[in-house]
C-alpha cells in the first residue's frame, strides 16, 4: 500500500501526456494543412473553367467565396458553359451540395456551434474538412481538423480561383485552346476515382445513357437533371435488389 504520495510513474505521467497530446495535434494539423494545399492548388483549375464557360472574374471569384463546394462550382459551370439555363445549372448545384448537409449532420456532435460558428462552421463544411474531422480519435482533434482543414481550403481554393480567372481571362477565346470542353472533362475527372464497384459504375453508364438520349429532345442542362434524378432511383432501389445472401448458421445461403 501507499500512503497517497506520487510514485515515480505518477510523477512521469502527466508530462508524457503531455506530449502526447502535443504530438496528436502536430499530426493533425499537418494533416489539414497537406489536405489544404493540394485542394486549394486544385482551385487554379475551376478559376479558367470558369472564366472560359462565360463567366467573368469577379462572378468567378463569388462563387468560391459564397458557394465553395467544388463539385457543385463545376456542374455550375459546366452546364452555363454549355448553354444551359441559369435554373438548370442552380438545380444540378444544389442536388450535389445535399452532401454538405449530411456531412453536417454527421460533424454536428463534434463541433458543436454556438454564436458566429453556426455560420462559419456550415461555409467550411465540404468533403476534405469532414474527412479530416471524423478520422480524429477524439473530439478536441476532431475540431482542430476540421477548423485547420476548413480554413486552409478556403484561403486556397479562393486565391487560387482569383489566379486561375485572371489566366483564362487573358488566354482569350477558349475554343483555340480546347477549353470549352474543359470543365466536362475536369468534372469526369472528379468522379472517376469514385467509380470502383458494380453500382457507382452502373449508376454513371445509364446516367450517361439517359444523357445522351435526351441532349437533342429538350432544353441543355435538363438532360443532366434527369441523369440524377434516374441515379438517385437507382441508388435508392440498388442496396436491397443487390445486396448479397449471408449465409445462415448451416453455411448455407439465405
Amino acid at each position: 500500500m501507499t500512503d497517497g504520495s506520487p510514485t515515480p510513474a505518477d510523477e512521469h505521467d502527466g508530462p508524457e501526456r503531455a506530449a502526447d497530446v502535443t504530438t496528436a495535434r502536430r499530426a493533425v494539423v499537418r494533416q489539414g494543412v497537406s489536405v489544404a494545399v493540394a485542394t486549394g492548388l486544385y482551385g487554379v483549375s475551376f478559376g479558367a473553367l470558369s472564366v472560359a464557360s462565360g463567366l467573368s472574374v469577379v462572378q468567378t471569384c463569388l462563387l468560391s467565396l459564397l458557394l465553395f463546394s467544388g463539385g457543385s462550382q463545376f456542374a455550375l459551370v459546366g452546364i452555363l458553359g454549355g448553354g444551359g439555363t441559369a435554373g438548370a445549372a442552380i438545380a444540378a448545384a444544389s442536388l450535389l451540395g445535399i452532401r454538405n448537409a449530411l456531412y453536417g449532420l454527421q460533424l454536428g456532435p463534434t463541433m458543436l456551434p454556438r454564436g458566429w460558428r453556426r455560420i462559419v462552421v456550415p461555409q467550411l463544411t465540404i468533403d476534405e474538412s469532414t474527412a479530416v474531422a471524423v478520422a480524429q480519435s477524439s473530439r478536441p482533434l476532431g475540431r482542430l481538423g476540421f477548423w485547420v482543414t476548413g480554413l486552409g481550403v478556403y484561403i486556397g481554393w479562393n486565391v487560387m480561383t482569383l489566379l486561375g480567372a485572371l489566366a483564362g481571362s487573358a488566354l482569350g477565346d477558349p475554343k483555340r485552346y480546347g477549353l470549352d470542353a474543359a470543365a466536362s472533362a475536369a468534372f469526369i475527372a472528379l468522379l472517376w476515382p469514385r467509380l470502383r464497384a458494380r453500382q457507382p459504375v452502373a449508376i454513371a453508364i445509364v446516367a450517361g445513357i439517359v444523357t445522351t438520349a435526351l441532349i437533342p429532345v429538350i432544353p441543355q442542362g435538363l438532360p443532366v437533371l434527369a441523369a440524377a434524378c434516374v441515379g438517385a432511383v437507382i441508388a435508392w432501389w440498388w442496396p436491397d435488389r443487390w445486396r448479397p445472401s449471408r449465409p445462415d448458421a448451416t453455411g448455407a445461403a439465405s
